[in-house]
């Protein structure tokens, strides 16, 4: 089954080439990088690293992973979707991605195991709302990590319309709605390598992305309502 890395990425030229380059090819058979509207070099340094570029303009984390999505290529049976950042390891996309692959689950997310110097407040609200989903949905999971692996027919049914923050959550909602087998794996997260986070950096882009999972988990239950 063809694995496809997507990597959304807006100014992080210092950090996509190096995370490209480490990508493990022998279970990745491409990389497409979603260039989502960045004023730096991005673009041009994951091309020369062996990425394929995808512009996508829109700003938003959601905008960029549909876009990586949509520019699949017809033969991909596995998406795995993984930060820029550097905060966390493309050696272990084998962790996520070979639980689909030997047909055990449909969906694996990594769940982060802090490594270094983080905020306090980094992942406080993701846990809290993850927490929530996992009693309301009943899955096993604790976080809403980034590095994650999908089936692509799965993927394409889930109809995701968030194109922001709430992506991740409305992915995980949706799967478990549709009776998917959803599961957890434990992977490194360590600070980002350079540059400036759009989430966690502040307490105040922290909470702005804690009120976006919730929002789109309570969007998503008066939907199923």
């Amino acid at each position: 089954m063809k694995a496809v890395l997507i990597v959304p990425a807006l100014n992080e030229a210092a950090v996509v080439g190096d995370l490209v380059r480490r990508t493990p090819r022998d279970v990745i058979a491409e990389v497409i990088v979603v260039d989502n509207g960045s004023t730096d070099a991005t673009a041009a340094v994951a091309q020369d690293a062996g990425a394929r570029v995808v512009n996508e303009p829109r700003r938003g984390y959601g905008a960029a992973c549909f876009a990586g999505v949509t520019a699949l290529p017809p033969d991909a049976g596995v998406a795995v979707f993984l930060d820029a950042d550097g905060s966390q390891r493309p050696e272990e996309i084998p962790l996520v991605l070979d639980p689909v692959l030997a047909g055990r689950a449909d969906l694996v997310l990594g769940g982060r195991t802090l490594v270094g110097r983080h905020p306090v407040h980094a992942a406080a609200g993701t846990r809290l709302v993850a927490r929530w989903v996992a009693w309301r949905w009943r899955v096993p999971i604790t976080d809403f990590g980034p590095l994650r692996a999908i089936r692509v027919d799965l993927l394409r049914r889930l109809d995701l319309q968030d194109r922001a923050f709430g992506w991740p959550v409305e992915m995980v909602i949706n799967a478990a709605m549709l009776g998917a087998r959803i599961l957890e794996v434990p992977v490194s997260h360590a600070p980002r390598l350079a540059g400036r986070s759009k989430v966690s950096g502040t307490i105040l882009g922290t909470a702005r992305a804690g009120y976006a999972f919730l929002s789109t988990a309570l969007r998503v239950r008066r939907r199923e309502s």
